[in-house]
């Protein structure tokens, strides 16, 4: 059992009466029960991500780095909310060293225990308290390792780094809850080499040069899962321009021609935001955009908020803007409405693969119903999404099958309903998190219609559900 800092006593000083007063009946209000925040948010397929007792508002970074060291050091600034009264609390931070931290300006103690970091204050935190954590800290970041999931974190690569990974990420870069139960705002100042460029969430702030080094800024106001934060830091080419009054911020690698697919298929992400706004709702965020990386170890794209990062595998042949508009989905679907726990991660996988069938038609490619009908025939029916365990969060099921479900909940209540439906849910749960049965009750409010039966049969069924 992890060791824990001491309750602290808290000691009630009540004043006498004098004279002929009745002496005051005795006080009823209770002490409050300082306990150590939990080391784990409690999601069932990952208990120990996050942690508990408390509510991030806002992370704000201020880091350097060596590319030529591979060293990351600097401070964190994290704002939260006490939900228990703690004695102690959890943060997630791996491979990195905390050298000093205070709590409401006064310093605190810490230690390390694998990849928490337990911060014991100077004095407990009262249940609904705001507090401020300031966390000075250092050293090599690294990946974490997930022999299922694929690693995440920070990559070193041969011009800078790249901080990118899910389920997670965030705490090999920072002190974090990492889990997307817990969404706060984000802004980082990042100091590197001159001649580098930096790339992050959010809307870009002014640079400043000072003895051989950069500082970029950047601020994401919208509250943001701790997994969707990234830094990408080399030699690229960014492009910046005002779409629908919202800075589009494009970048790719500086040995990337300009006329390549990635290029090519990056430029239409105004166009094609443009499209998806018209079916779910206004675009959530103050700023849009990508980024392309080549390193050969993310062969992946991942919907970090408001700048998705993509693998340059994507565009091997040729445009692809279907990737494009799979990770636009997320701003919505996984960004903006993020999920209360990993078993729902159906919820995005699905709503984008289908944003990809909707693009493809849009685009006068194949249509919806085609797609539809080739994944109904091959998908693997044996797996249901609705529960796929923490080993197959990125399987076939969850996407395809995820993408079957909104189809066919789309041809069972029909077009105006389910076209409604998809609004009123990125409306009703905008910067903030959703589940299945959250959704499946805005679903059966907005179309009148009893769907336990569908939903018993296409999302946690194991075999083809008939049509």
């Amino acid at each position: 059992m992890r060791r824990r800092g001491s309750l602290l006593a808290v000691v009630l000083l009540l004043a006498g009466c004098t004279g002929h007063q009745p002496d005051p009946a005795p006080s009823s209000a209770a002490a409050p029960d300082f306990r150590p925040g939990a080391d784990g948010a409690g999601d069932p397929y990952f208990p120990k991500y996050g942690n508990g007792g408390y509510d991030v508002a806002g992370y704000d970074l201020d880091l350097r780095y060596d590319p030529k060291t591979g060293k990351l050091d600097g401070r964190a600034t994290i704002t939260a909310t006490a939900t228990q009264s703690l004695s102690s609390f959890d943060f997630d931070l791996a491979h990195l060293t905390v050298s000093k931290i205070t709590v409401d300006g006064a310093a605190a103690t810490s230690r390390a225990s694998g990849n928490e970091l337990i911060v014991t204050p100077a004095a407990g935190i009262p249940d609904g308290q705001r507090f401020t954590v300031v966390a000075e800290y250092g050293g090599t970041p690294d990946q974490l390792e997930n022999k299922s999931l694929g690693n995440g974190g920070w990559i070193r690569t041969t011009d800078g780094g790249i901080a990118l990974g899910q389920p997670e990420s965030a705490s090999t870069w920072y002190p974090v809850n990492d889990h997307p139960s817990d969404k706060a705002t984000f802004t980082l100042a990042m100091t590197v080499p001159d001649g580098l460029e930096v790339i992050s969430n959010g809307v870009p702030g002014p640079r400043a040069t000072k003895d051989g080094w950069t500082t970029w800024r950047w601020a994401e106001s919208a509250p943001m899962a701790s997994y969707l934060s990234t830094v990408v830091i080399g030699q690229y080419r960014i492009t910046t321009s005002t779409h629908d009054g919202r800075p589009m911020i494009i970048a790719v690698p500086d040995s990337m021609p300009a006329s390549s697919a990635a290029a090519t298929s990056l430029a239409r992400t105004g166009e094609i935001t443009d499209y998806l706004a018209s079916v779910f709702g206004p675009y959530p965020f103050d700023a849009n955009g990508g980024v392309v990386v080549t390193d050969t170890r993310i062969g992946y794209a991942l919907e970090t908020q408001s700048r998705p990062v993509y693998g340059a595998t994507f565009f091997a042949g040729g445009a692809n803007p279907g990737v494009v508009a799979h990770e636009l989905a997320h701003q919505w679907f996984g960004d903006s409405v993020a999920l209360s726990r990993w078993q729902d991660i159906w919820l995005n996988e699905g709503f984008a693969t289908y944003a990809e069938w909707l693009w493809s038609e849009h685009d006068h490619q194949e249509t919806v119903q085609k797609q539809f009908d080739r994944s109904y025939a091959s998908v693997d029916w044996t797996q249901p999404p609705g529960d796929p365990g923490p080993a197959r969060l990125f399987g076939a099921p969850v996407y395809e099958r995820g993408a079957l479900i909104v189809h066919a909940l789309r041809k069972t209540i029909g077009d105006d309903a389910f076209f409604t439906l998809l609004k009123t849910w990125t409306s009703e749960h905008r910067d903030g998190n959703g589940d299945t049965a959250q959704f499946i009750a805005t679903a059966e409010k907005v179309s009148g219609k009893d769907l336990d039966t569908f939903f018993a049969a296409w999302l946690n069924g194991k075999t083809r559900p008939v049509i």
